[in-house]
């Protein structure tokens, strides 16, 4: 088996806590008075002795067969006739209804049988008997029934004070029960014996008191009960609870007996406090261990919350042959647990399966499939399953919990509507006013776009907790209305409510989309006076605010400050970078983190693809994949988006749709990337056809695949073809275009020659236009030498961002295009004035895994010797091909042979020349460029690659060309 590793050393683990060092217990020490009370077995234990060694009477056989037959009204009318006799075989008769009464929740029956017990002159003051009566009431939740009867006794013994406290602990009123405990060993001359203990233990557990469960575990060494199988049981599980595992597995260890609730409490102890290895590794030493005990459905119900948990498949197929063999795969809990199992590893197939076995479906079956559906983002699916349930007979019903796993699924915009009928549900059947669920619903609404609804719940919430603040704060922070999450903190702070991490994780994050520098370093300090900077989501959430805030030293500073690395926290410092531009960073850091022996999960994984994709670092990238491959990560689909859109911005679109083809399962992001992958290679019609290809199986586009629709029409200059998906976009599919989808159109018009239609679409936009737009139409006036309307352009951007260089520069290469040298010194001494310059042409190349970065006119490189002499003989190849050098293309007032030699100069053509001199014959050259790429180097491109007869491959600013056999990709439009 997978999971069975060789055992565990229990007596140290690097991953358990370092062992505590003694302190004083509590300053009242309970000590018990000296009793002379002789110990005997429970009176349940001497009924099921004499139950199975003798033949049992007439009476209380046929007590017993009505009672397993549920048929308890028939048992008490056959008591009822013999109410009045005496003999034993009558209170055994009654014990054994009361104890059935207990089991069916039957309190009516109960109190009826309690009736005959109290007027009865032979039994009204049996200790057996009204033992049973408390048991019953407590099992039956009513436990203020069992103290009534408690406190009416006029003779009491320890199975009562056993019975009473058992039944607070079993209904969680856990400080009653440390109560009556405490008036048991100081009132009373009994002694707490081994059923006594593990009730008391229990209760330290549910209060959450440490110090106190260690003084009642001093008790138990004391009295020499702490050897005793049920109260090392009791201190595991109660260890366990605490996270103080290495406790728990000193009780284990210390343990003369251990029984198969031993096993199944240090199991669970484990699982529960996250340490999977360990849990499996015990699993196999009980399996493999000489004390014969053979699994029980608790035990497997236990292991297989890890299997879900590490996504471990294999193992939890292998506990399910297991359960088979041992021929407890039709258990309820167990059933349940493998398909939550299965859900959770995403494999749903499998769990539809067991599902449809099940004749006995309760609702944590129900609850289990529809959340495994909802995990996965099936909206449809889940709320389908939803729908069926509650066409299910009466007992399944729908319940909070079954409202809590649906939401998870509502993520967009396009499920609002969904998320209404739900809310609507809920509000009916009174969910809603479950603390939990109406977080949920704000949380919800935020994610589908409707912070307004958002807000409407949680001002209709009527007691607000911490919990309802944090929903609503990081609903607004993480769903585009940052400035409303500090509002909103500021209200909540008036209310008198403290803080805690999550609420100072979503004022960071407010801070950093907002790029509130300051007003995150007074969260830092306020961190940093209350102590909170060891906790590791507060820690990583600092770390991604200055990331985001352009201060990325300081978030490494940070990092590098933490003592205990953990995978977000390098997750998060290399995430980052990539995303914030820092790609080498990212990718030194990556290194850095597979030395220390920390293995990349998907989210590093992701993160790193994307350092590749901006780097266009084809090699790194490829070595990524097979890694990937390897680990079993690329059936993540936020791996395999990333692959994809690694191979597509490196200029491999034929790999990239060849791992798009690789995906099992294809969700709406995953279509999203290889549709923009043809966009920005300028495949429109290809990019066209594979929307149609989404549509027709079923998927539901968003506004991210129109954008990159809008995108690739735009560069393949399909006008008409845009500006129709731009209209059924609204029309057929509801989605209201935004922002980044008008700047879509208008360049695409611009780019077109259609400068008019652009304006008059700005005109017409609902909100005002963005730097974005107006950059691009200006740039677009450039390229169709339309002056008067590109000075107007201009005005309103250099208005907009008077401080951007690019903007300057557009109006700068407008007035030269239309030679006005003039206009292009002042827009450059303006420059000057203000302290902006031009940004270099830069471009890149890859070679063998190391990136070579050359600037335009950079006379510094080393091999720069060799690489003119390459370009001279290119040069000259090409010119008899018919290449002549386009000086348009130098916007400086200069001699023809000056421009020449700049155009010579330019950087595509530096790295183009490098990689003729480092790469093999016949291998495919890859360039990166950080601006559009020039006329002139777009047609020295096309003549290398027939003169060469090798295929190049730039990667501009807004594109790809790839240039083969004399030809580019872009047609000449671009």
């Amino acid at each position: 088996m997978a999971c069975v590793a060789p055992p565990l050393p229990f007596s140290y683990h690097p991953l358990l806590p370092k062992p505590l060092t003694k302190h004083s217990l509590n300053s009242i020490i309970f000590t018990p008075k000296a009793a002379s009370l002789s110990f005997s077995p429970t009176p349940s234990h001497t009924n099921s002795l004499k139950s199975s060694s003798l033949p049992q009477p007439t009476l209380l056989r046929e007590i017993n067969n009505l009672c397993n037959s549920g048929n308890l009204s028939a048992a008490l009318t056959v008591i009822q006739n013999n109410a009045f006799s005496s003999s034993q075989e009558n209170k055994d008769a009654m014990g054994a209804l009361l104890q059935a009464c207990g089991r069916h929740k039957d309190i009516e029956t109960g109190r009826k049988v309690h009736h005959l017990v109290s007027q009865s002159t032979h039994f009204t003051n049996d200790f057996v008997l009204n033992t049973r009566v408390i048991t019953m009431y407590s099992m039956c939740n009513s436990p203020s029934d069992s103290r009534l009867v408690f406190e009416g006794l006029q003779r009491k013994n320890l199975f009562q004070w056993n019975a009473l406290l058992s039944g607070y602990s079993r209904n969680q009123l856990y400080a009653d029960a440390i109560d009556a405990f405490i008036k048991l060993i100081c009132a009373t001359q009994f002694k707490p014996d081994n059923f006594t203990l593990p009730c008391v233990i229990k209760a330290c557990g549910g209060l959450l008191d440490v110090g106190l469960g260690r003084v009642v575990h001093g008790m138990a060494v004391k009295m020499g009960l702490v050897e005793d199988v049920f109260v090392g049981n009791a201190l595991i599980a109660v260890y366990g609870k605490f996270g103080l595992v290495e406790d728990a597995v000193k009780v284990f260890e210390k343990m003369p007996e251990r029984n198969l609730v031993s096993w199944n409490s240090m199991i669970g102890g484990f699982s529960e406090n996250g340490l999977s290895q360990e849990s499996c590794s015990l699993l196999g030493k009980f399996l493999e261990g000489e004390e014969g005990f053979v699994p029980d459905v608790a035990t497997l119900v236990t292991i297989l919350p890890v299997c879900a948990g590490k996504g471990d498949l294999d193992m939890g197929m292998e506990i399910h042959g297991l359960a088979v063999k041992l021929g407890l795969n039709q258990e309820f809990m167990l059933n349940n647990a493998l398909m939550d199992m299965y859900s959770k590893c995403g494999y749903l197939s499998e769990a539809g399966v067991l599902f449809e076995k099940n004749d006995k479906k309760n609702v944590v079956s129900w609850n289990s499939f529809i959340g495994g559906y909802s995990r996965e983002g099936d909206v449809s699916r889940a709320f389908d399953l939803l729908r069926k349930m509650q066409m299910e007979e009466e007992d399944v019903k729908v319940n909070e919990v079954t409202v809590l796993n649906v939401l998870p699924a509502c993520l967009r915009e396009s499920e609002l509507l969904s998320l209404k009928e739900l809310h609507g549900y809920s509000f009916r059947h009174g969910f809603q006013d479950d603390g939990l669920v109406a977080n949920a619903f704000v949380a919800a609404y935020a994610k589908c776009g409707s912070l307004r609804s958002a807000e409407q719940v949680f001002y209709g919430i009527e007691t607000k907790t911490v919990s309802s603040w944090n929903a609503v704060i990081g609903g607004h922070a993480q769903n585009g209305d940052p400035r409303k999450a500090l509002d909103l903190y500021l209200q909540m702070k008036q209310s008198g409510l403290v803080p805690d991490s999550f609420s100072i994780g979503s004022l960071l994050l407010a801070c950093a989309h907002l790029k509130f520098l300051q007003y995150g370093k007074v969260i830092h300090g306020f961190v940093l006076r209350n102590g909170l900077e060891t906790d590791s989501f507060i820690g990583i959430s600092l770390l991604s605010f200055y990331i985001h805030c352009d201060k990325s030293s300081s978030g490494r500073a940070l990092f590098d400050r933490m003592e205990d690395k953990s995978s977000v926290s390098w997750n998060a410092m290399i995430s980052g970078y990539s995303q914030t531009g820092l790609p080498d960073e990212a990718l030194d850091l990556f290194r850095q983190m597979l030395s220390n022996g920390i293995l990349p999960c998907e989210i590093a994984t992701m993160s790193v693809l994307g350092a590749c994709s901006q780097l266009s670092a084809l090699r790194l990238g490829k070595e990524l994949h097979c890694f990937a491959l390897k680990a079993r990560l690329t059936e993540d689909l936020f791996v395999g988006c990333s692959l994809i859109d690694m191979y597509a911005k490196s200029g491999c679109i034929e790999q990239s749709h060849r791992a798009f083809d690789s995906l099992t399962k294809k969700d709406v992001a995953s279509w999203n990337v290889i549709i923009a992958g043809y966009g920005i290679h300028g495949n429109g019609n290809k990019a066209l056809e594979l929307f149609g290809e989404m549509v027709r199986l079923g998927q539901k586009p968003d506004g991210f695949t129109f954008l990159g629709i809008l995108t690739a029409c735009s560069h393949a200059g399909l006008v008409k073809n845009g500006l129709k998906y731009f209209r059924h976009m609204q029309r057929l599919y509801g989605i209201e275009p935004k922002l980044e989808h008008y700047a879509s159109v208008i360049d695409m018009l611009g780019r077109a020659g259609q400068l008019e239609e652009a304006l008059n679409l700005i005109d017409d936009m609902p909100e005002e236009p963005d730097t974005r737009i107006w950059s691009s139409l200006l740039s677009s006036c450039r390229n169709y030498n339309d002056l008067d309307m590109g000075q107007k352009i201009a005005e309103k951007l250099l208005e907009l961002e008077p401080e951007k260089t690019e903007n300057y520069v557009l109006l700068s290469n407008l007035y030269a295009a239309s030679g006005n040298w003039d206009d292009v010194r002042w827009v450059r001494q303006r420059m000057k004035e203000i302290g902006l310059q031009k940004e270099a042409g830069r471009s890149w190349i890859e070679l063998g895994g190391q990136v070579y970065s050359f600037v335009a006119g950079d006379n510094s490189l080393p091999e720069l010797g060799e690489i003119r002499k390459m370009w001279t003989r290119l040069e000259a190849k090409i010119s008899e091909l018919g290449y002549k050098p386009n000086t348009d293309s130098v916007l400086h007032e200069l001699e023809e042979e000056e421009k020449i030699e700049i155009l010579r100069g330019h950087s595509e053509k530096l790295a183009i020349s490098f990689g003729l001199l480092k790469m093999n014959k016949g291998a495919t050259l890859r360039v990166c460029k950080n601006l559009r790429i020039c006329i002139d180097c777009h047609n020295a491109a096309k003549f290398i690659s027939k003169a060469v007869e090798r295929e190049i491959v730039v990667r501009d600013n807004k594109r790809f060309h790839h240039f083969k056999d004399g030809l580019c990709s872009c047609g000449d439009y671009w």
